[in-house]
């Protein structure tokens, strides 16, 4: 057997101009021999082999059997290779033309379908690719395709022309739907009525008139695994213009297996891209839509998601504002290319917001990450961080990192350096200390957190990228965050990305000196009228008397209450910036709550009242006591 198999480098040189064709089977039962084909498939060429030429004389018969089988294999093998429909497409026409046939159509329903459900009765076809012929293009220039994408993101390219609708009744949903064997018929000969009919009813009759009598036309089903998909069109130019005969029944039998295995191909790449695109779905819903804008700073983010075929992603970012109007700076990257690693994600992003409410320092947050990652399991759960605090009021940041790429600093001047951090081990290994590093932050400076997938590629080591990098942000002129991801992004070479990118840009502002008040008020009786007397002078220095009176009065309510609870000293703070922030904090645990007080009640009332001046409140848990605070506009400067 294996001196009767030859592969297409053992197949004599083609004659100039004959093309080569797939050999005929002289066998006797042709259709129902080329039919058990499938469980017969024996070894054969690579995918993208040619068939060889047909039989010459003398040629054994099993040769020719060995060739067809190769053929089938070879074929059946491109058809698979691939998971997007665009390509599944292309490698479908690749195949049949020209070994087939002279041209090959392929019609898909419009819309494209949910194959994980029956679709029901194909309302309409499309033509989403054809190779070898302009039929049904409708004088578009051949080769010029639209990109089209279905409800599930499948992207696949469509030749032009309105869709089809398909007739209860017609030839084109008799072909569709019915269960016998195709026949191969020829243009103007004898019984070719209805196959004339279904080209008319796909292309027309002025596309009809560019197929020459005795062109030999197959249309096959595409049936995917739960319901018919599309309709496959082969065609054969007459003999005397193609140099080959008609399709044979050996032909058609080969051609309606090709088709078999193009259905189960076009359902499987449908598949996938509703799969990739749940998943993907499922990453961005768990990041955030919008980042807040804190006072002193200002961000933005970006996220590119990595080429279809590296499946979904972990990478993620997230800013939570701190008290002290601080900001805290989280990117992250769970290990792994999973829907597993975003559902990950999205609980390691839950825990880090959680972690970062109560106002842990950095390394503290990493080391909860760890042991929260350990729980979920450390073989599959690993993942990276950076997690960063800035203050503006004290110009400077906080940073600790777990395993993570170096984040860039920008210097006031224009300089960037990829900040040293003792990168530790990734989140989920166990055991491994973190540590936070302060570094001065001054108004101008700014702050770029990123994972690998920025600087890493197929073609250019980690190091190269992260250097490529800094010169970059360091020789362009940019002014706002989005201009800053926007130049991060500019690294990235053309073509697919194998990983997906999370960018988060901060660009430090600051809060001068003079628009921040600060005091340590020790626990005692009189502590709350000093705290409204303190109040009121800082307002009248910053010409905001008309604030005054509700300020001094929920103040007086804020500190009142801390002294009842705290054993250390109190805390009180006034920022201006575009709003009047207060804060008040204390060593005590317990979180105020409003409460529905009676006539008879002496307390409870202090946040009924701060509600009800306040633009807005809240309170913070820390790690050493709360922090209770109130906002309110300014008044509008006449």
């Amino acid at each position: 057997m294996r001196d009767q198999l030859k592969t297409e480098a053992e197949q004599p040189p083609a004659v100039p101009g004959q093309r080569r064709q797939v050999p005929a089977l002289t066998t006797t039962p042709a259709p129902a021999a080329t039919a058990a084909l499938p469980n017969a498939l024996a070894p054969a060429p690579s995918a993208g082999a040619a068939a060889p030429a047909r039989r010459t004389a003398g040629r054994p018969e099993r040769a020719e059997m060995a060739d067809r089988l190769g053929y089938l294999d070879s074929a059946t093998r491109r058809i698979n290779s691939a998971l997007d429909l665009a390509a599944t497409l292309r490698n479908i026409g690749r195949v049949l033309v020209p070994t087939l046939a002279d041209a090959a159509v392929v019609h898909l329903r419009d819309p494209l379908p949910n194959v994980e459900r029956e679709p029901g009765f194909p309302e309409e076809l499309r033509i989403h690719h054809s190779t070898g012929t302009r039929i049904g293009r409708r004088g578009r220039p051949s080769g010029l395709d639209d990109r089209r994408r279905s409800r599930y993101g499948a992207r696949s390219t469509a030749d032009g022309g309105p869709a089809t609708p398909v007739t209860r009744g017609g030839a084109l949903a008799h072909a569709l739907l019915s269960r016998r064997p195709a026949e191969a018929a020829v243009l103007g000969a004898p019984g070719a009525e209805r196959t004339e009919t279904l080209l008319r009813e796909l292309y027309g009759t002025r596309g009809v008139a560019r197929l020459a009598a005795g062109t030999s036309v197959l249309a096959l089903p595409l049936r995917g695994r739960k319901a018919v998909l599309g309709l496959l069109i082969l065609i054969r130019r007459p003999p005397e213009r193609s140099g080959r005969p008609v399709f044979d029944a050996a032909d058609t039998a080969t051609a309606a297996h090709l088709a078999t295995q193009a259905g189960l191909a076009v359902d499987t790449a449908l598949r996938y891209a509703r799969e990739w695109e749940i998943a993907n779905e499922l990453q961005r819903s768990m990041l955030p839509l919008r980042l807040p804008q804190s006072h002193g700073v200002r961000i933005a983010q970006r996220y590119l998601p990595g080429e279809r075929g590296a499946q979904v992603g972990g990478d993620w970012y997230d800013a939570v504002p701190l008290p002290g109007n601080r900001v805290a700076l989280i990117v992250g990257d769970v290990m792994g290319h999973s829907l597993t690693s975003a559902a990950i994600m999205g609980q390691l992003r839950t825990s880090a917001q959680t972690l970062a409410a109560l106002d842990l320092p950095p390394h503290e947050v990493l080391y909860h990450l760890d042991e929260q990652a350990q729980r979920l399991g450390r073989e599959q759960h690993l993942a990276t961080c950076v997690y960063a605090v800035y203050d503006p009021i004290a110009n400077r940041v906080v940073m600790a990192n777990a395993g993570h790429v170096p984040p860039v600093l920008v210097r006031p001047d224009g300089t960037a350096e990829l900040v040293e951090l003792d990168s530790g081990a990734p989140i989920g290994v166990g055991g491994v200390d973190f540590n936070s590093v302060e570094l001065p932050a001054p108004p101008g400076s700014a702050l770029l957190l990123f994972t690998d997938g920025l600087v890493e590629t197929r073609t250019r080591p980690i190091s190269d990228g992260l250097e490529v990098l800094r010169a970059r942000i360091a020789a362009a002129r940019w002014q706002s965050p989005e201009q800053l991801c926007q130049e991060a992004l500019r690294i990235l070479p053309p073509g697919d990305r194998g990983d997906d990118i999370a960018l988060l840009g901060a660009c430090f502002d600051g809060i001068p000196a003079g628009d921040v008040a600060h005091w340590y008020l020790q626990p005692r009786n009189e502590t709350p009228g000093r705290a409204r007397r303190l109040a009121a002078h800082t307002l009248r220095r910053w010409g905001l008397d008309e604030l005054s009176e509700a300020t001094e009065l929920m103040v007086s309510e804020l500190v009142t209450n801390a002294v009842q609870h705290a054993t250390r000293p109190v805390t009180l703070s006034l920022v201006r910036t575009t709003r009047l922030r207060c804060e008040v904090g204390d060593d005590s645990p317990l979180l105020p709550r409003p409460r529905r007080t009676g006539p008879e009640d002496e307390r409870g009332r202090g946040l009924q009242i701060v509600a009800r001046c306040a633009d807005r409140w809240g309170a913070t848990r820390l790690g050493t006591g709360k922090v209770v605070w109130f906002e309110q506009r300014l008044p509008v400067q006449t």
